[in-house]
């Protein structure tokens, strides 16, 4: 699904304008990036959980040329399904 569809089936089932719909979509993301920039992780009961994590620096080796490189510390933010997703998925899977 992407941002356009999802949007439209947000304000299906909200009853509002898209607009409206756009502005707390959009305003849902900004306090997102702004807590995850904090490295503060952002719940959201019965989805799930955003946790940023910090990778530290490695050595990784190209496997082509068998040359060794240093890749620098990065942050990278994980997703922790809530239970409710887990039961669902499985529950679909197992069909």
């Amino acid at each position: 699904m992407d941002h356009k569809s999802f949007l439209e089936q947000l304000q299906t089932r909200l009853g509002k304008d898209r607009g409206e719909v756009d502005r707390y979509m959009s305003a849902f993301l900004q306090i997102m990036k702004e807590r995850c920039a904090q490295m503060d992780s952002v719940s959201i009961q019965g989805f799930g959980a955003f946790e940023p994590k910090k990778k530290l620096e490695r050595v990784v080796v190209n496997p082509a040329s068998g040359k060794r490189m240093l890749v620098p510390p990065k942050m990278i933010l994980a997703f922790k399904p809530g239970s409710a997703i887990k039961t669902k998925l499985k529950m679909l899977s197992s069909k």
